[in-house]
């Protein structure tokens, strides 16, 4: 060490000697800060810290320390990790640290073998690196003889924590390490390592339930590299005319697809990038455009492919492609290689059209200027249609450009989107219900409430009648049957369910609805919020209005139709946070430019800002399209949907469309939807039961299917609804007495 180090003295000092062989001059910020926290093993730590500051070393130093100078021989450091490639690299990075200390790590997944784990069981010692979906596994098919082995865990390290906070896995993750204390009779301190907390508090109550604040928050000071932003604007032309000189518009292929695939051939060649699209579609098209440059080119092809759908053999292939030194390669991905899988340092990234979430933008960019001295290289491309007559609200605001740029000027901020750690995320409990009856080979009401849903535990919200209810719900449907000694066991449709090997997986493989026009298929899209029949809709550049919504089969039959307001949807592109969409209302209201925007981004922009002041968005907050009203509220769509739920109860067919929500307005009058509005934010708030007794589309999660009604209801607020946030707006907006005596709250649009 190049000077003297506190935290370098607490380290056993066969470590002290393996850092020393390394040659490293200093340990790390985030390194520094959490080997006194760690090494007592005796609290819960986060550390944030950026991609490739040490956050593995950080937590595996003073936890290895520990195991080194421990009197029991057998004790065990668990690593849970979300996926198995990210296992297999830190199984490469600790095997050279932990053979010099003569610890094992054992990697565990799907694809290790029965002899390593059988070895593993054998003398249970050392680092295991595991997946959620294989705890599982251990828990129920090993039942309450795990115990020993688990009795000797010291630690728990989770890492990419964020990727865990707010999903079905994440209350898998909860629910796994709560029933391994309950097993053990003891708790075991909990580490989470993550580059993108948008709220630390949040994420340690996420990591200890019931005892977020006693948990130890590391945020690490490391200086971030030099940020250099570019985003390019591109025009796709609004007609072609065909050879009989009718115009129509272009479908297969987007014009700008080439322009923006032509500026990334003669940009990221010869160097390694990362290109995000913002669907596996979208990634087939543009590798095929980038590859298709190359041999045309008679050059090497430097682009390849990579998305949960390819097969593991094609997506190591482009792992491989990264992490080889003599060769330049670019990945165009999907969020599979958003996460800390090792494929090298890139020298940018690439993002096209805007991001999931500034959370993601961020993850996606630390994998850029990891090397010293080296700046982060962001380049953005925004598509955006010509204007004419015809354009939707979105288009005429230049929304994609201009959520591009707040998404980018909160990062530069250092804003994240929050955790999301207080869904109830009930289709978890379906799974978690039954694997703990498997594990304990059958269990009483009253113990198994205690585990999953008492106070601490992570089911805690749901009440003792909603759990009954719950239980005569699966008992009905065959899931669960109850003994004569009243103890739950399985029922035959649950016995089936928790035999087959998806069980150990909380979360579904990603389905997308099909688009079904005239018994024609357009396509597939995921689903993100409510569906309501007569709703438009935007697919493959054309407006269509849905007709008829099939759950059973996931198919949406739509006709194609012009006029109307299509709104701004998005396919994959995620759900937008209400401060994402109030900096881009700031945007187009104000006037400073964007120093990152190119000519044509900047022009977006401007027009984005005309139509803002022509339209008075300023001031009002209704825009009447004379059979469609759009109510813009500028929130996110969590909110949104709230409010378009209770439009939706009150005889109006209502969505969300981008910054607000669309009302179809029959034979209502403005002032009669201006009336709604205001009951809506003068009446008391609604029981789920109600608002929701209508809504279809509600089954997200994978054991969704499998609730009564109005738990599904409550499970699907809580996770897709803001109505507090819905509320707040409403009553600030439509409130009387100010609502009655203020200026109009609409503009009437022509078109």
């Amino acid at each position: 060490m190049s000077q003297r180090s506190d935290s370098f003295a607490l380290l056993d000092e066969r470590i002290q000697r393996f850092i020393w062989g390394e040659n490293w001059t200093e340990l790390r910020d985030a390194q520094e800060q959490a080997i006194p926290l760690i090494v007592s093993a005796d609290r819960d730590v986060i550390i944030s810290a950026a991609t490739a500051a040490g956050k593995t070393e950080a937590a595996f130093l003073p936890a290895l320390t520990r195991l080194l100078q421990s009197k029991t021989v057998s004790e065990l450091i668990v690593y849970i990790s979300p996926l198995k490639a990210l296992i297999n690299d830190q199984f490469g990075r600790l095997d050279r640290l932990c053979e010099h200390l003569d610890v094992p790590v054992w990697p565990w997944h799907g694809d290790i073998s029965a002899g390593l784990k059988s070895r593993f069981w054998q003398d249970p010692k050392g680092v295991l690196l595991i997946t959620p979906e294989s705890v599982e596994a251990m828990l129920c098919n090993r039942g309450t003889s795990i115990a020993p082995t688990l009795s000797q865990t010291v630690y728990v390290v989770i890492d990419e924590l964020h990727a865990f906070i707010g999903t079905e896995r994440g209350k898998q993750l909860q629910s796994l390490l709560h029933r391994i204390e309950r097993v053990i009779g003891k708790t075991v301190p909990r580490i989470g390592l993550s580059a993108t907390l948008g709220d630390m508090s949040l994420a340690a109550e996420f990591l200890r339930p019931g005892g977020g604040p006693a948990v130890a928050l590391i945020n690490s000071k490391t200086a971030h590299a030099e940020l250099r932003v570019l985003v390019r604007g591109y025009e796709e032309p609004l007609v072609v005319s065909n050879k009989q000189g009718k115009e129509e518009r272009e479908q297969d292929e987007p014009v700008s697809a080439g322009y923006v695939a032509r500026d990334l051939f003669e940009s990221l060649r010869g160097s390694n990038n990362l290109v995000f699209p913002n669907s596996r579609r979208e990634v087939e098209r543009y590798t095929y455009l980038l590859s298709t440059m190359c041999a045309d080119a008679n050059v090497p092809n430097e682009f390849w492919p990579h998305h949960g759908n390819l097969s593991k053999q094609i997506r190591t292939e482009t792992e491989s492609a990264l992490k080889q030194k003599d060769r330049p390669a670019t990945a165009i991905c999907t969020n599979t290689l958003e996460l800390g899988i090792d494929i090298g340092a890139v020298k940018s990234v690439a993002q096209i059209g805007p991001p999931p979430s500034v959370t993601s933008l961020r993850q996606r960019l630390g994998r850029s200027g990891r090397r010293k001295g080296e700046p982060a290289i962001l380049r953005g491309y925004s598509i955006e249609d010509a204007i004419s007559s015809e354009s939707s609200i979105a288009v005429q605001l230049r929304l994609d450009t201009v959520q591009m740029a707040a998404m980018i000027s909160l990062l530069t901020e250092g804003w994240f989107e929050p955790p999301a750690p207080h869904g109830l995320h009930l289709s978890t409990l379906v799974q978690q219900l039954l694997s703990l009856i498997a594990q304990n080979g059958g269990m009483g009401a009253g113990e198994a409430y205690a585990t999953l849903c008492a106070p601490g535990a992570p089911f805690a919200g749901l009440s003792a009648e909603d759990f009954k209810t719950l239980l005569r719900h699966f008992g009905s449907e065959g899931l669960l049957i109850q003994d004569s000694s009243g103890l739950l066991l399985h029922g035959s449709i649950g016995e089936k369910l928790v035999n087959h090997y998806t069980f150990y997986a909380a979360f579904a493989s990603d389905e997308e609805f099909r688009l079904i026009a005239g018994g024609r298929t357009l396509g597939t899209l995921p689903v993100s919020q409510l569906i309501r029949v007569g709703q438009h809709i935007l697919f493959a550049g054309q407006t269509w209005r849905v007709d008829e919504i099939s759950e059973d089969d996931k198919t949406i039959y739509v006709t194609h139709t012009k006029g109307g307001v299509p709104p701004a949807f998005s396919g994959g592109a995620g759900r937008t946070h209400t401060r994402v969409r109030q900096r881009m209302r700031e945007l187009l209201a104000g006037s400073d430019g964007m120093p990152f925007l190119d000519e044509v981004a900047h022009r977006h922009l401007v027009e984005g800002r005309a139509a803002y002041r022509r339209l008075e968005l300023d001031t009002h907050v209704l825009l009447d399209f004379g059979s469609q009203v759009m109510v813009m509220t500028w929130l996110g769509d969590a909110a949104n949907e709230a409010i378009a739920c209770h439009l939706d109860h009150r005889g109006f067919k209502a969505w969300t469309a981008g910054p607000g929500v669309e009302v179809l307005r029959g034979n209502a009058s403005i002032r009669d939807i201006e009336g709604t509005l205001a009951g809506i934010a003068a009446a008391a708030s609604l029981r789920l039961e109600v608002l929701l007794a209508d809504a279809n589309n509600l089954q997200r999660e994978k054991w969704d299917w499998s609730l009564p009604p109005p738990l599904l209801q409550q499970s699907y607020a809580s996770l897709h609804l803001d109505l507090e946030a819905a509320y707040r707006w409403l009553r600030v907006e439509f409130a009387a007495p100010n609502f009655l005596s203020s200026a109009p709250t609409h503009i009437q649009i022509g078109r």
